[in-house]
């Protein structure tokens, strides 16, 4: 399948032209918003033994290591009753201001592009190529297609690895590789000594390989500053293995204009969305969301956001005061965001895989995630899917795709 090609806005700048709509829906104009809260996991699933993450739990542990945590807009909305319900304990009494439920992955993987792809409608059975070192054959070959000569090639926080290697990488010119618990190859570099632009060339020519390997995804992580104050820049770029077909292409062959936030258009190789807005962080994200909602469209319009600031700073770090801090910034916005939903759009907040940041490691965790879902005529509780793939189903009911199988179990 060919790279779909998407248009790209690095700020929002104004508001994205609509697709026409070439379909008549039976239905009237309709919206949605899809936030996935990058790593916010509500507790270990049913399979977390055969991943070493039985007893994980997200929301819990932070819960229970940041008591002073408050989210009244989330816990009000059913993220309480969704983490009861995930763990067999008694339901709150509270009435919520959303459905809730939970959902467990089938795919065999628990990082970020499995768990988009199950969102969307593509449930993986084989689990993408992991490393603790990629092979000297396979560095040689990816020196060879890039020309270049790499340092490091192991295991590490993207952070850390600027402290061990940074310097190094600024001396001798030579690209720093490494890889972490995910299915990534990741390329980092100083952005005064390999441009940004040179850096995505090194990043393609490894992406040959990587899809010969099933590596799910080649990062460009591009730096600035000094020894001993090295720091990621915001031009990352994702290079994500191509995926099968999703709801996201079952959309737009019905009309609807697909738009990505933040590193949605990385994570599905550009195909099925058509609009795109990287953002740097949460708080850009959720400014995104806002901008492109205040100016109603013309066509119906799925958004299709990720929030990546509490796998990416948090979870992987294991800071989990830093994770109930970016929590309780999400939820202060969520509380203006409510207000603003009429009964056309469609709401669901979710999450991709775990990331709970007082288990051992650093890697993601195999958990349940939380189903929030606004919308009328649907019941509060929405009980405990069996796959992601149900908000795939549920996107194809309401936009009224008739012959698309998303996999799941529509919630309408």
């Amino acid at each position: 399948m060919g790279r779909v090609p998407v248009r790209i806005l690095p700020r929002l700048l104004s508001t994205p032209q609509p697709v026409t709509n070439t379909c008549p829906f039976p239905i009237a104009l309709k919206n949605a918003l899809l936030i996935v809260l990058d790593s916010v996991g509500i507790g270990f699933a049913p399979d977390a033994k055969d991943f070493g993450d039985e007893g994980a739990n997200t929301m819990g542990h932070i819960r229970e290591t940041v008591p002073e945590m408050d989210l009244p807009n989330l816990d009000g909305a059913g993220l309480a009753h969704a983490e009861a319900l995930a763990a067999g304990d008694p339901l709150p009494d509270s009435p919520t201001t959303m459905s809730w439920g939970c959902l467990r992955e089938v795919s065999a993987g628990k990082d970020t592009t499995t768990g988009h792809w199950e969102i969307a409608g593509a449930e993986l059975k084989e689990p993408f190529a992991t490393f603790e070192k990629f092979p000297d054959s396979l560095v040689a070959e990816m020196e060879s297609l890039a020309k270049v000569t790499f340092i490091g090639n192991y295991s590490q926080s993207g952070t850390v690895i600027l402290e061990e290697l940074g310097e190094e990488h600024v001396k001798t010119g030579q690209p720093i590789l490494y890889t972490s618990a995910d299915s990534v190859i990741q390329i980092a570099a100083h952005e005064e000594i390999i441009p940004p632009e040179r850096l995505y060339e090194i990043c393609r020519a490894c992406r040959i390989i990587a899809d010969r390997e099933r590596i799910g995804r080649v990062i460009a992580r591009p730096f600035e500053g000094t020894a001993g104050n090295f720091s990621r820049t915001s031009r990352r770029h994702d290079f994500s293995l191509q995926p099968p077909p999703t709801v996201l292409n079952a959309l737009q062959a019905k009309g609807v204009t697909t738009v990505g936030v933040g590193k949605i258009s990385d994570i599905f190789a550009d195909s099925g969305i058509e609009i795109s807005h990287p953002t740097r962080n949460n708080a850009h994200g959720m400014e995104v969301i806002d901008t492109l909602l205040s100016d109603p469209p013309e066509s119906p319009t799925l958004i299709f956001a990720n929030l990546v600031d509490f796998d990416m700073l948090y979870g992987h770090r294991r800071d989990p005061q830093g994770y109930a801090g970016s929590l309780i910034e999400f939820d202060q916005w969520l509380g203006t965001l409510l207000p603003r939903i009429d009964d056309n759009t469609l709401v669901m907040i979710t999450a991709d895989h775990g990331n709970d940041p007082t288990w051992k490691g650093t890697d993601h965790t195999r958990e349940m995630v939380p189903l929030l879902l606004k919308s009328p005529s649907i019941p509060g509780c929405l009980g405990r899917r069996e796959s992601f793939s149900d908000i795939a189903a549920t996107l194809a009911d309401w936009f009224a795709l008739k012959d698309f199988d998303a996999g799941g179990s529509s919630v309408i």
